[in-house]
């Protein structure tokens, strides 16, 4: 179910230029309006694998060694602790604790070889979700800036706002859930980067859900969640009640005649205010969007099969979000506690929770998808920023590896029960097919049928192409 959330009373008493810009994200993020974009994008005409794309963010680096690229046959010192089980996919060696997915395995294929060498969490999560490497350099920034390159849902939120020609929609084509990245970390003093408009504005930043936790020593993704604690809000939107709504669009008419001469004034500037403004108008107002997170609306058996845990109920929500027609949904995996997937100390909560919830989450998410015929038309990715280094601290705890990490990608006709890459032996370096970063956003925009040469320009008026990546056309049939 969803709320809206803001300071009470606000927008239901104005739906003023300073309540848009909170709309935005610009109140969120604590930074200044970036110059709208300039440019146009060029036609693709390629014609689409998939409707939508569901891309689960696993922040702090899973390893290999404990998930999808298990060594059995390295050294004692390397392989870990936990053991592979068998599989439907030939070659893949993947966790004991993980046998949900072990079951399904021929519905999705295991990159073996994802690499990069931003070895830095922040960093990485920004290449992982934009396709492009971080301006600030390893170590030197935790928090998102307006001059990050846009993340790969906000160029499809920009590209989908192009295609529409301005017309407003109720329902945003690009939302994270179930927070924002660090919300749920150290009092959300990070603000991670990567998921955000950045140098192409906030009126493309997603539709972003808050759902809270009980105190600092919370972690919701490692328990059940009650459906009361699940009924999300919007981070940036005030509470509004029936009656809120239809006052809302008498006024949002009122505004219109009286803005009309101070767009002509205003200029640029004030044309992205429009159009988070028209954003907000159609979100606060939308049954679709209301209905899409409102997740009481499904069986308990079903919410039961993806975990009634945050992140399983985080990809239900995905997986609504896209049924009703958002186009990239991102679905982040926090660090609540400061480590979660970033497992330097030790590997007890790899096995006792996160990989428990991981394989309740995305085995239910593909499973739903394959019953109501979305996997054909939707494309998943899962992975983190990193993997970890082979050589382990006594409690099998291990440190920052960007060299080599796995990613599981599905649907939209990817072959299932595949592998694609490989690693070297000890489970340090990539040996077939390097896949970069920059290849797998170029993946994700020709699977939507976006043409990964499509060119924006930047602020200072440099055309720059989205990605510069080759897809990884070898994984579909």
């Amino acid at each position: 179910m969803l709320e809206i959330l803001g300071r009470p009373g606000a927008m239901s008493r104005r739906l003023g230029r300073r309540a848009m810009l909170q709309v935005g994200g610009a109140g969120l993020l604590g930074v200044s309006l970036a110059k709208v974009l300039a440019a146009e994008a060029t036609a693709t005409g390629l014609k689409p694998r998939a409707k939508a794309v569901i891309f689960l963010f696993l922040f702090g680096g899973p390893s290999q060694y404990e998930t999808f690229d298990m060594k059995p046959d390295a050294p004692a010192d390397i392989r870990g602790p936990m053991s592979p089980i068998g599989c439907r996919t030939p070659g893949l060696r993947i966790s004991e604790h993980l046998p949900k997915l072990a079951e399904i395995s021929d519905r999705y294929c295991v990159i073996r070889s994802m690499t990069h060498d931003f070895n830095d969490h922040s960093g990485g999560g920004h290449y992982i979700q934009t396709g492009k490497r971080w301006q600030i350099p390893v170590g030197g920034g935790f928090s998102a800036t307006p001059q990050d390159w846009p993340s790969i849902g906000s160029v499809v939120e920009h590209l989908e706002h192009q295609h529409s020609r301005g017309v407003p929609r109720d329902l945003p084509a690009y939302a994270v859930v179930p927070n924002r990245l660090g919300r749920l970390q150290e009092n959300g003093q990070y603000v991670r980067p990567g998921e955000y408009g950045g140098w192409l504005g906030s009126s493309v930043n997603p539709l972003t859900t808050r759902i809270d936790r009980k105190d600092s020593a919370d972690n919701p993704y490692w328990r059940d969640c009650t459906d009361s604690e699940l009924r999300c809000r919007i981070e940036g939107l005030d509470p509004v009640s029936a009656d809120d709504i239809a006052r809302i669009r008498r006024r949002a008419t009122l505004l219109e005649s009286f803005d009309a001469q101070r767009r002509i004034i205003d200029g640029q500037r004030s044309l992205e205010i429009d159009r988070i403004r028209e954003r907000a108008l159609g979100l606060v107002t939308s049954s679709r969007t209301r209905e899409a997170l409102d997740l009481e609306r499904e069986s308990a058996t079903l919410r039961d099969g993806y975990g009634r845990h945050l992140f399983g109920q985080a990809c239900l929500m995905a997986r609504r979000l896209v049924e009703a027609g958002t186009r990239f949904v991102t679905v982040h995996y926090d660090c609540c506690d400061g480590y979660s997937w970033d497992s330097h100390v030790h590997s007890n909560d790899v096995r006792r929770s996160l990989l428990p919830t991981l394989d309740s989450a995305l085995s239910g998410l593909l499973l739903d998808l394959e019953k109501r015929g979305l996997l054909a038309e939707t494309l998943v990715v899962a992975l983190g920023e990193m993997g970890r280094t082979a050589k382990p601290t006594n409690d099998w705890g291990r440190n920052h590896w960007s060299t080599l990490f796995p990613a599981v990608i599905a649907g939209a006709g990817v072959q299932g029960g595949t592998t694609w890459g490989a690693s070297d032996k000890n489970g340090e370096y990539p040996i077939e097919h390097p896949t970069s970063p920059e290849d797998l956003a170029a993946t994700i925009y020709k699977t939507l049928g976006i043409d990964p040469d499509t060119v924006l320009t930047m602020p200072d008026g440099r055309p720059v192409p989205i990605s510069t990546g080759r897809p990884i056309d070898g994984i579909f049939g």
